[in-house]
């Protein structure tokens, strides 16, 4: 959270001067690259929330893999430079696109609940939910997809061998690197909830306590150990023997819920992607146990219906728009949305352009509609918070945008003793009570309530935009929580609506509203003016600077193929370390 101002502030300063980043007292806090200017490659470009991590997919593209050997190594790497959300306990979805197959893959491998998981488990005898258990106790736990799906992808879809795309993740955790600032001040900020776990502090930690100061050698011996086992065996090196020991004797000692058979009969799903289109641009992006898709897709039918580059961006008039349609979004996302598996999801109906237009009919654009008089649709048409994202093209044209997470930083702050890595506390994602929001504030219903081997409802929206000739041009996705959807919807706007490269998309401020509650959120750097229009209009929005939402809003790592097949690049400025490296 502290570490979210700061760069709040630092951002508005960015937005509205493009001035140094400074601390009241006029000191830096932190030297990082902003990338106003996209980076350009020609032969591949991968974009991540780490620099250590991007730079071991640049060097498995010279080494000659494509797009997904590239996206693996930066995955695995991520699961040493980032703990606080790259990870091999937690789980996520990946888009891949096979330009010479015109091929676009939506794999699956989100966590799913441990067949002990049933329904009221988080409830208090007297029907109230118990935050904690949910959120920072070993029963709040998934069981983890990621080891699955990155090996599944590079088995299916890539070059290379595992043991080659894990070098480099396996080098920076048995070699160590030099601990960035931003892992340090996280670590600062979460340590009394790490420490409390013995695991988690003798990983992440020196022996006094002590936090590794920026620039110190940080080495993970023993989640080398676990990568090592990885690269030699696959998934069963998880899945299966002795790390699947530590993480089932880890859940017994701490009344966790995962076992062996969770484990041994874990598997990925290859999903149909949801499609659309705006403006002649194709979308496409990642269907249930995803809400980020159809509501991506939702939202960019309701808004084709007005000429949003006329009003300018951020204008009141045009935030009056995008956040009007969000509030639907979010209130169908609350009722329709859910596994698969276990709920028929209406995703036909909430995607076509007949609804989008019912719901276009009922915004004023003079007046807001209170988020009380709004809910989900009584009738369909009928038609026959801590996460990371990762972008990758290569010069063949294939593309892969990953979004995957531990849930919460650093996931419910558990660690497996013997093996080196945090587990997720993912099962939050889950409406544990219907109409009683999780951790990001989100209401659920009974589509998404807790069941064993169901998978919980996510908002990650990882996204291609085709151009209208077919050609491969845009891969991006954000972390989040519940702004995830938003964040990607205005970066689709920025570029088709406004013909911004990646480094003007991604950073300009953003706006986000998720029908409950009923608020707009806005970064810092948005007009005083438009934010009294926009209350005159009856929205709730604070006016004032000094008490404005303090944070920033997603992080979308975003790659575009431009002119003669050039890759421009850029990561996002709110959060410090990301990197876009290209070649």
């Amino acid at each position: 959270m502290r570490l979210m101002r700061l760069f709040a502030v630092a951002l508005a300063a960015s937005w509205c001067f493009m001035a140094p980043v400074v601390a009241k007292d006029g000191s830096p806090i932190y030297t990082y690259e902003t990338q106003f200017h996209p980076k350009l490659a020609k032969n591949g470009m991968v974009v991540s929330r780490d620099k250590y991590a991007s730079e071991a997919g640049l060097e498995i593209l010279k080494e000659g893999g494509n797009a997904v050997d590239a996206a693996v190594a930066t995955l695995f790497s991520l699961a040493v430079t980032l703990p606080q959300a790259g990870n091999i306990g937690g789980g996520g979805f990946m888009m891949i696109y096979l330009k010479d197959q015109d091929k676009t893959i939506a794999l699956d491998y989100r966590e799913i609940a441990p067949k002990a998981a049933f329904r009221d488990m988080y409830l208090n005898k007297d029907g109230s939910v118990d935050n904690n258990r949910v959120r920072f106790t070993l029963k709040g736990s998934g069981v983890p997809g990621t080891v699955m799906g990155l090996t599944e992808a590079l088995s299916k879809y890539g070059t290379l061998p595992l043991k080659q795309v894990m070098a480099p993740a396996i080098r920076l955790a048995e070699q160590g690197f030099p601990m960035t600032w931003s892992l340090n001040e996280t670590l600062k900020e979460y340590k009394d909830r790490l420490q409390a776990d013995p695991a988690a502090k003798k990983y992440f930690y020196k022996a006094d306590g002590s936090v590794y100061a920026p620039g110190e050698i940080f080495r993970q011996p023993v989640l080398a150990k676990t990568l090592k086992t990885i690269a030699e065996k696959g998934a069963d090196g998880f899945y299966k023997g002795w790390v699947a020991d530590a993480l089932v004797k880890t859940m017994e000692e701490g009344g966790g819920l995962i076992t062996h058979e969770d484990l041994n009969t874990y598997k990925t799903f290859t999903r149909k992607p949801i499609i659309g289109t705006y403006r002649g641009y194709k979308i496409a992006t990642m269907p249930p146990p995803s809400s980020g898709g159809v509501n991506l897709i939702e939202m960019l039918n309701v808004l084709e219906n007005w000429p949003m580059k006329s009003y300018g961006l951020n204008s009141a008039a045009y935030i009056h728009r995008l956040v009007e349609t969000m509030k639907y979004a979010y209130a169908d996302r609350s009722k329709f949305l859910g596994d698969p598996a276990f709920y028929d999801v209406p995703v036909k109906e909430l995607t076509s352009k007949k609804y989008a237009k019912s719901i276009y009919n009922l915004i004023d654009p003079n007046k807001a509609t209170p988020s009380s008089k709004i809910g989900p649709a009584k009738k369909l048409p009928y038609e026959s918070h801590e996460t990371t994202q990762t972008s990758v093209m290569d010069k063949y044209g294939n593309m892969v945008s990953n979004t995957y997470t531990l849930n919460y930083s650093y996931g419910n702050g558990h660690a497996v003793m013997g093996a080196g890595f945090l587990l997720n506390n993912e099962m939050d994602d889950f409406s544990a009570k219907p109409g009683v929001p999780n951790g990001f504030g989100l209401l659920g219903g009974q589509a998404n309530s807790v069941e064993a081997g169901k998978r919980p409802l996510s908002s990650m929206t990882p996204t291609f935009i085709f151009k209208p000739n077919g050609e491969p041009y845009i891969a991006t996705g954000s972390p989040g929580g519940s702004t995830i959807i938003t964040t990607v919807l205005q970066v689709v706007l920025n570029t088709i609506d406004f013909g911004y490269n990646p480094a003007a998309a991604v950073s300009v401020p953003r706006v986000h509203h998720q029908w409950y509650p009923d608020r707009i959120y806005m970064e810092p750097g948005l007009s005083v003016d438009t934010r009294r229009i926009l209350v005159g209009m009856g929205h709730h929005v604070k006016i004032n600077s000094e008490d404005s939402w303090d944070q920033v809003l997603g992080e979308a790592q975003t790659l575009m193929r431009g002119p003669n097949h050039i890759i421009m690049g850029a990561a996002d400025p709110r959060r410090p370390g990301a990197y876009a490296a290209g070649f």
